[in-house]
């Protein structure tokens, strides 16, 4: 295997956003990207628009796996934690044509949260990511 698999095995719900199961081949490398704001580079919020918070979350994600080489078709798994009371539709409508792939969809958890620790933060987005050797 000299790729990253991604499967929606039969039984499971076939999804356009998300797969179920994702296997990294040996040798590639693993990266961990911590919770991501929608902050500028001094940290301070950008907006108190969940639209605008998720795409400058998901921008900066983009940002620390590009330091490291890699890109959002390396992503295995996306995390979204989610303020209860903000709009989950507008935050996905940000996000999607951010995070499409040509192939199949990286594996998806997301959680609506009580609060987050950056105060105004509307959602963090994290991510893991695979660059397998070419």
């Amino acid at each position: 295997m000299k790729t990253i698999t991604r499967m929606q095995p039969a039984g499971l719900v076939v999804s356009p956003a998300f797969s179920h199961v994702a296997v990294v081949p040996p040798g590639a490398a693993t990266i961990y990207v911590g919770g991501q704001n929608g902050v500028d580079d001094t940290g301070a919020v950008v907006s108190d628009d969940v639209a605008e918070q998720s795409r400058r979350a998901v921008e900066n994600v983009g940002t620390a796996l590009a330091a490291v080489g890699a890109t959002f078709d390396d992503v295995v798994q996306w995390t979204v934690l989610i303020d209860a009371d903000a709009d989950i539709r507008a935050a996905y409508g940000a996000i999607a044509p951010l995070i499409a792939t040509s192939g199949p969809p990286p594996l998806v958890t997301a959680a609506r949260v009580v609060g987050l620790a950056v105060p105004g933060a509307i959602l963090e987005v994290a991510a893991v990511a695979a660059v397998v050797p070419r």
